[in-house]
């Protein structure tokens, strides 16, 4: 399978050459140049597996014909034997034909995990084979960034830069990244917020001279990698509940549209998916989209949900090329006018084939804080504040009947201490995986918002010379 670019002006690419490059050479984003389909009985046929081999049946079909797939079955049993539940990504009901899937069982206690620590190992297995070294860069606001360092710590074939906004993450989050005493690791903070942070990494990727000299790839979910690697848990949740022969809804909390991509991926491979709900804080730029369809981000609001304080959702370019029919001179004009004009409008057909996909719904603080207090009294359970909003965004959809509402949790409450005891009145039990993880010398450099200083630090510290030119001939295979 090749992967395309949702800009139409690099060339076509192989899984490895996409995985490894992130960013295509035009600034757009990879996508499998068809969405390979699963017949009814294959996905049926998932039940009962264990969650790695329903994740290598998921992914084989993008890997087909990729020196990658050789790795594969080996890389997703190391990815997920260090998560701590035998189902990696369990179901728990919480009212009446409504689910919570829980994407927090791995080392870092976020959904981030269950793709990070795959894409971590495929790529250093690709970098081993062709004998070169690369350096990783990433932006995070909050939970990426610790999956990250904890999926690159001490690869031989790697050295990872990850940026987050100062302050404007959790203290669990940030020690979760600062206290890694691995030499390969290097923590930035940028005194500005995640769009910032998300810019300065768009312009890492997208210079040139930078990116052959030091083998620059992303593994934000710009990286289609990332995104695959998500697709099995919606489909491993979906069979349990009856899929095919059933339907079933969605509510993801989201900021930068990663993870919901997904579950769009999921629905284009055959999955039965009724709705697809997009669940924001006050960070509200998909939500106002869905309504006027008009794309405009603002100013970034600080919230309890750090994680989602974002506004520029990068693989909304992504569902952008899906709706205007795969045509990249219509992702390129719509894009170009967000960069000058700060915002672009859909067209009607645009507008009508995103409303028939997606739903959208953005949660205050104060509906958060409810949430969160709700669900201990009613269950005992505590929610993160970004599970919350999923939940309480879900408890806001009508017309699917008997179809059941699976909520992905994507955080364990014990990363959000504060906002979870100012809400339910209970400190959430810190696991003790958590706890050993946590070292007490963080490393961190604070750097200001301004690209040229954060690139003239990846430059100088990376341990990555000028043998780029042979990664970059490989991934153009």
């Amino acid at each position: 399978m090749k992967f395309i670019s949702t800009r139409g002006e690099a060339p076509a690419i192989s899984f490895e050459g996409a995985m490894l490059a992130a960013l295509a050479s035009d600034g757009g984003l990879y996508l499998p140049e068809a969405w390979p389909r699963l017949k009814p009985g294959d996905i049926a046929a998932l039940a009962g597996l264990d969650y790695a081999d329903a994740a290598y049946r998921v992914m084989r079909p993008y890997l087909e014909g990729d020196p990658c797939l050789d790795d594969l079955e080996a890389v997703l049993e190391e990815a997920y034997d260090s998560f701590h539940h035998p189902a990696v990504a369990p179901l728990q009901q919480i009212a009446p034909n409504m689910f919570l899937l829980e994407l927090f069982h791995g080392p870092t206690l976020a959904f981030k995990d269950l793709a990070m620590q795959v894409v971590a190992r495929l790529m250093n297995r690709a970098l081993l084979r062709q004998g070169v070294h690369a350096t990783v860069i990433g932006a995070t606001s909050g939970d990426t960034g610790a999956a990250a360092i904890e999926a690159f710590r001490g690869l031989e074939a790697i050295d990872i830069f990850i940026l987050h906004p100062k302050g404007r993450i959790s203290d669990v989050q940030r020690r979760q990244m600062t206290t890694v005493s691995e030499p390969n690791v290097y923590n930035i903070a940028v005194e500005g917020n995640f769009d910032d942070c998300q810019s300065i990494l768009k312009g890492l990727l997208g210079d040139e001279g930078l990116r052959a000299s030091r083998a620059l790839t992303g593994v934000n979910s710009i990286n289609f990698a990332r995104i695959l690697a998500q697709i099995p848990y919606y489909f491993t949740a979906a069979v349990s509940l009856g899929a095919p022969q059933r339907e079933v809804a969605f509510t993801v909390p989201t900021g930068n549209f990663g993870d919901i991509f997904a579950g769009y991926a999921a629905r284009a491979m055959g999955l039965p998916v009724a709705r697809l709900v997009i669940a924001t804080n006050l960070n509200d730029s998909l939500p106002r989209a869905l309504s006027t369809g008009i794309y405009e981000p603002k100013g970034v609001i600080a919230t309890s949900s750090p994680s989602m304080d974002i506004q520029l959702a990068s693989n909304f370019e992504r569902l952008l090329f899906e709706l205007a029919g795969r045509d990249a001179s219509r992702v390129r004009a719509l894009m170009g006018e967000l960069r000058k004009t700060g915002a672009f409008r859909l067209n009607d057909a645009e507008l009508e084939a995103l409303r028939g996909l997606f739903a959208a719904h953005s949660i205050d603080e104060h509906a958060t804080e409810m949430t969160i207090r709700g669900l201990a009294e009613e269950t005992g359970m505590l929610a993160d504040p970004h599970s919350a909003v999923g939940i309480a965004a879900a408890r806001q959809e009508t017309g699917l009947g008997t179809t059941p509402m699976i909520v992905l949790a994507t955080a364990h409450a014990a990363k959000f201490p504060e906002a979870v005891e100012r809400a339910s009145g209970r400190v959430p039990e810190q696991p003790e995986r958590l706890r050993l993880r946590l070292g007490q010398h963080e490393r961190c450099t604070v750097l200001p918002n301004d690209y040229a200083k954060v690139a003239d630090f990846v430059a100088g510290h990376s341990r990555t010379r000028d043998g780029a030119k042979e990664i970059r001939s490989k991934v153009r295979a």
